[in-house]
Parts: C-alpha cells; sequence; structure tokens
C-alpha cells in the first residue's frame, strides 16, 4: 500500500487512482492469493495496469514514467467511438450519448441521456426546492413533504404503491438539500415510463392526510436524533447556521425540533402550492430510455398545470465572521472547521477554487500510504499528530458558497496548532502555489467529477441537478475545458481574493478547549512575512 501510495504521488497522470489490494478467501484445500485493483479514468488504464505489475514484482523502481494526453477546446461536439476500447481520452469525452431536452409552454423541463445498450433506467424529478426557500416558521417542510409523499397517492394507498413499485423489479430514493428536492426511481429500461407515472402521481396526487403527517412527523424525529451522533454533517450544519446568520441558508434541511413537532396538513399543502410548480420542476432519465415517451408522460400529467406566477424570493446572504464551539471534553475527537466564503455555481472563480480544494486535499490516517500523498497540508499535519483526518470542501449554492477545511484530531493538546497550519497553507495558495500541484489537482478534479458520473443514477442525478442550476448540462468535454483552463495564477488569485485577509467562521466541536482564541485566527488571515 504504502508503495502504491509513493507511485501514485510520483504519477500525476495517475494522481486520482484509488487502490486497494485485496486478499480473497481461497476454496478449500487451496492457497490464497493477494490482489490489487485500482480505479482510474479510461485512458490512464494502461499506466494503473503497469503500475500494479511492478507492485506485484515488489519494484518501485519499474513503474512507467510519463502523462496521458489532456483533452483540448477543439472539441465541441459529441463524437461517438465505434470502438469499444481503443480511444483516447480527448476522444472519450465525446463518446457520450446526446442530452435531449425538451421544455413545455408551462416551463417544466424534460431532459433525457438515452442509451439503448443499457437494460437499466434512472428517471425522477429534481425540483428547486429546500430549506433555503423556506422561512424560520416553516424551517423543515420540504423535508417533511419529501417522507409524506412516500405515504400514499389519493388512487394508492401506501401498501399499493410499494406493491406497484416491487412488481417494477425497481427502488424508489429521494432526498432534500438546501436548495433541491430529488424524487427518482431506478428500474428495467422498459419500466422507465411507468416509473415516471408513478413518481407524478406521487408530486401531484399525494394522500396528506393527518395520520400520515403524524407518521411521517414520528420518523423524522427519529431521524434528527440520529443526526446529532453524524459530528460531520452536525459541524457543517453550525458552519452554515453560523457564516449565514439570519438567512435561509444558515437553516437546516430537517428543521428545529420545535418545528416539525408543529408543521400540520395544511403547512404541507400550502408548500407544495408555492413550489412544486412545472417551472420549478425537471424531468430527468438516463440509462435505456426513450425520450420522447417520458415527454408524453409530462405532458399528460404535468401539461395542464400553470407556471407560479409570483417566485419564492431569497436574497444572497451576507457571509459573517463568527466562532462558534460547543464544548464537550467526554468525547473523544475535537471537530474543527475553518471556512471562508466561497464562489457560487455560476461564478467563473468557482473551478480555480474547486482546483484549490484539491490542491489542499484531504488524508485519513487510517488509509494506506497516506504519508507518501503529494499535499503539504498532509505532510505538516502528520509531523506533529495534529489531526487524524482533515479534508478540503468548496461548497456552491446558487449565489454563494462556502470554501474550507475540516479535519477531526483526538489530540486536544495540540489543537492550538490546527488552524496555524491550515491558515498557512491557505497563504501559501495565494503566494508559493506551484505549476506541478495545480496540474496533479486539475487531474484529480478530472476524476473525481467523471468517476462520480457513472451510473444511470448518478447521470440522472448530474441532469436534473444541472438543469437548476445552469438550465443546461455541462458536457464532459466542456467540464474538461472549464477545468484545463484554470492555472497556477487563476489559483493563486481565488485564493488572495476569497482568502487573504477576509472574515473566517470557526467551529469547533467537542473538547476544542485549547483551540487559538478567534482574534488571533482572524488576524493571521492577513499575516506579514518577513
Amino acid at each position: 500500500s504504502n508503495a502504491a501510495a509513493h507511485s501514485l504521488s510520483g504519477e500525476p497522470h495517475l494522481a486520482s487512482t484509488t487502490f486497494a489490494p485485496f486478499l480473497p478467501s481461497p476454496p478449500p484445500g487451496r492457497t490464497a492469493n493477494l490482489g490489487f485493483f485500482a480505479v482510474v479514468v479510461a485512458a490512464a488504464a494502461p499506466a494503473a495496469a503497469a503500475m500494479l505489475a511492478a507492485i506485484a514484482r515488489r519494484s518501485a523502481s519499474a513503474l512507467p514514467k510519463g502523462g496521458r494526453s489532456l483533452a483540448t477546446t477543439s472539441l465541441t461536439t459529441a463524437n461517438p467511438s465505434t470502438k469499444s476500447v481503443e480511444f483516447t481520452y480527448a476522444q472519450s469525452l465525446g463518446n457520450i450519448p446526446e442530452t435531449k431536452i425538451t421544455r413545455l409552454p408551462n416551463g417544466l423541463t424534460v431532459a433525457t441521456e438515452s442509451n439503448p445498450n443499457q437494460q437499466a433506467a434512472t428517471v425522477g424529478f429534481w425540483v428547486k426546492s429546500g430549506s433555503r426557500f423556506e422561512s424560520k416558521t416553516t424551517n423543515g417542510t420540504a423535508h417533511f413533504l419529501e417522507h409524506v409523499l412516500f405515504k400514499g397517492t389519493k388512487t394508492k394507498p401506501q401498501k399499493d404503491l410499494e406493491t406497484q413499485i416491487e412488481a417494477l423489479g425497481g427502488s424508489i430514493s429521494s432526498y432534500t438539500s438546501r436548495e433541491q428536492s430529488a424524487f427518482f426511481a431506478k428500474v428495467l429500461a422498459s419500466d422507465a415510463s411507468k416509473a415516471a407515472e408513478v413518481l407524478s402521481d406521487l408530486l401531484l396526487n399525494p394522500e396528506i392526510s393527518d395520520a400520515s403527517v403524524n407518521s411521517a412527523r414520528d420518523g423524522i424525529l427519529r431521524e434528527a436524533e440520529v443526526r446529532e451522533g453524524l459530528k460531520a454533517d452536525l459541524v457543517f450544519d453550525h458552519l452554515h447556521g453560523s457564516a449565514f446568520q439570519s438567512s435561509s441558508l444558515g437553516q437546516t434541511v430537517i428543521g428545529p425540533k420545535t418545528n416539525v413537532e408543529s408543521i400540520t396538513r395544511a403547512d404541507l399543502l400550502s408548500y407544495k402550492d408555492e413550489v412544486f410548480t412545472p417551472d420549478r420542476i425537471v424531468l430527468a432519465a438516463s440509462g435505456g430510455v426513450d425520450h420522447d415517451a417520458l415527454v408524453k408522460v409530462a405532458e399528460k400529467y404535468f401539461g395542464s398545470l400553470k407556471a407560479s406566477e409570483s417566485k419564492p424570493t431569497v436574497l444572497k446572504p451576507t457571509f459573517v465572521g463568527s466562532d462558534l464551539r460547543a464544548r464537550y471534553d467526554e468525547l473523544p475527537a475535537a471537530h474543527v472547521i475553518l471556512g471562508v466564503e466561497g464562489a457560487s455555481w455560476t461564478n467563473p472563480d468557482y473551478w480555480p477554487l474547486a482546483v484549490a480544494q484539491f490542491v489542499i486535499g484531504s488524508w485519513d490516517r487510517n488509509l494506506p500510504g497516506g504519508s507518501k500523498m503529494s499535499s503539504r497540508l498532509i505532510a505538516d499535519v502528520q509531523k506533529d499528530n495534529l489531526l487524524t483526518s482533515f479534508s478540503a470542501f468548496n461548497i456552491a449554492y446558487s449565489d454563494t458558497g462556502l470554501f474550507g477545511v475540516y479535519g477531526v484530531s483526538n489530540q486536544r493538546e495540540t489543537l492550538e496548532e490546527v488552524s496555524h497550519v491550515i491558515q498557512q497553507e491557505w497563504h501559501r495558495l495565494a503566494m508559493a502555489v506551484t505549476d506541478a500541484e495545480v496540474f496533479r489537482a486539475k487531474n484529480q478534479l478530472k476524476a473525481s467529477l467523471l468517476l462520480g458520473k457513472d451510473g444511470t443514477t448518478a447521470a440522472a442525478e448530474d441532469i436534473g441537478s444541472q438543469l437548476l442550476t445552469y438550465g443546461k448540462r455541462i458536457t464532459p468535454w466542456e467540464l474538461d475545458g472549464l477545468i484545463e483552463a484554470v492555472k497556477a495564477a487563476d489559483v493563486a488569485r481565488v485564493a488572495a481574493k476569497y482568502i487573504y485577509d477576509k472574515e473566517v467562521c470557526l467551529i469547533g466541536y467537542g473538547p476544542v478547549e485549547a483551540l487559538q482564541d478567534y482574534t488571533r485566527i482572524r488576524g493571521a488571515m492577513s499575516p506579514i512575512y518577513w
């Protein structure tokens, strides 16, 4: 494992590889075989295979050198390859099905990526809904509504609904975030239109009774109790609440307990009528789907609806430099976040900040080979055993964002140094980031985004979210071009613009007595180097 990590840190084209050894259980009477596997972008497969072979021979010096070719901005249209394996990375970006988009007169959007070679399909509805569009008194309504919608419809009770989905051999899932809600199903390709009809019935004709509301309320309260134990989720909720005070973006998705206990059937119906309008809905699908058939489903169920005359308005939140600490000395580990205001999805600075995120990187002491990774911050936190894990983040919303580092430490005595090493790395980005670091970070970012689109569900989510965010789908070659255009100077520019001498939000949870005073941390956002 250490040999693999060392190899990866020296090979920029393999920097985003997911590597792991495995030891399968042998049949009776047979010896076990140790193996290795890696997940890489397609064009890096030959280099990854050579790397694994070299590791198997225990000879790091035998690893091949050299990189892969990068995509160019000259590729502007889809160009499906007739070959199954032999194509370059640049060609593979165009070797994708077309994303077809149809907009109904009332504003509802149908967007599909059809691949007749796939036997499965994911179809769903993405709605511009969430805690961002709620007031203090209604906070939690979108998440509550998500739970109630699965309690049945006016024509099908919950039991019949579940039986119908099981008969299709599929599964239904949903989620609610701060700016989007999603309801989707994964089924056989031949049942995609049927699944779309089931979901349409759920959204348009839910049976919201007092009994279903009370049943959902019990489940949400249990979910809230479970979430209290998920410290990573908890501290990020604190980050939003502290950084975006007095703003709906600072509200949690579940909402406060008092709201969950008081939300009524009338509240849910009012929110649904206000927010679930066709101009705020995208019907997205991927896999073996028929675009025209899904358009007919949308017209059948949603065609008679009118677009909303008044849209819910949200104001751009003001980022507040702040310090929030919840001290619990009995907990085994301290959770710390340092965050600054970032860029929105549509801000051109989003992509340099995304590259900066991967320059800082992420690390977990329990993962193999961590000491050999290339991030400067990893070396700093390991040297003095400051953190057990950390991850840089770049969270974007429609009009703002959050950029920072989240770390976990079981060394409460050394917490004073944690903010120092993070801020030191931030300032290095603004002053001394190198071309090699940016090259490696760009490849890691590309692999993270492209590998994350693998599968019908990931592709459908990508389509639905991007149509709500951008009004279009960003193709893989466009994505590659946006990332490839980022240079070291761009990373330094956004680091100076968004980090240097800017307001900072500090979140501490657990045994955090030793954290530096906030005044010192804010002062260190604009250091003077002699």
